[in-house]
């Protein structure tokens, strides 16, 4: 993979207060993996949150470095989604994954980068096998309804 593949870009970042109203209003799936939480629902395109509260950290260069090490995580693993993507393109879905994600750190604590690398990894894997046992329930769906109309 190319250099310019490894890069976090402004169009990968979920700024708009409405899609954050949406992403955080009742029925949207959520997964934890200490000290991240994720929050996600499919919309148009890839984006991401990073948050990291006050309450957590109440110095800015803690909260600061908590967020750095979440978006690194995020950048060198976001591979996972879109290699399931991908996976799923031959069958017409869309080859980038299109949902909007929050990572939400929970601990009082600084964490080391590893633990927060390898629960990325956890938490991407479990979105993953949700949207994919979304996509072959949904598939199977229509192929029943495609199979009752003859």
């Amino acid at each position: 993979m190319s250099p310019s593949g490894n890069t976090y870009p402004k169009h990968e970042r979920l700024c708009s207060r409405k899609a954050i109203e949406a992403l955080f209003a009742g029925g949207n799936r959520a997964f934890s993996a200490f000290p991240l939480r994720v929050v996600y629902r499919h919309a148009p395109e890839l984006q991401i949150l990073v948050s990291v509260s006050k309450r957590h950290f109440k110095h800015a260069v803690d909260r600061n470095r908590a967020k750095r090490q979440i978006r690194e995580a995020w950048r060198l693993n976001r591979d996972i989604l879109r290699a399931s993507a991908t996976s799923d393109a031959a069958e017409g879905t869309p080859a980038l994954p299109s949902i909007h994600l929050a990572f939400i750190w929970l601990s009082d604590e600084p964490q080391p980068s590893d633990l927060v690398h390898r629960k990325m990894k956890n938490l991407l894997h479990r979105i993953q096998e949700d949207l994919c046992s979304a996509n072959s329930s949904s598939s199977l769906s229509v192929s029943t309804s495609d199979s009752s109309a003859r």
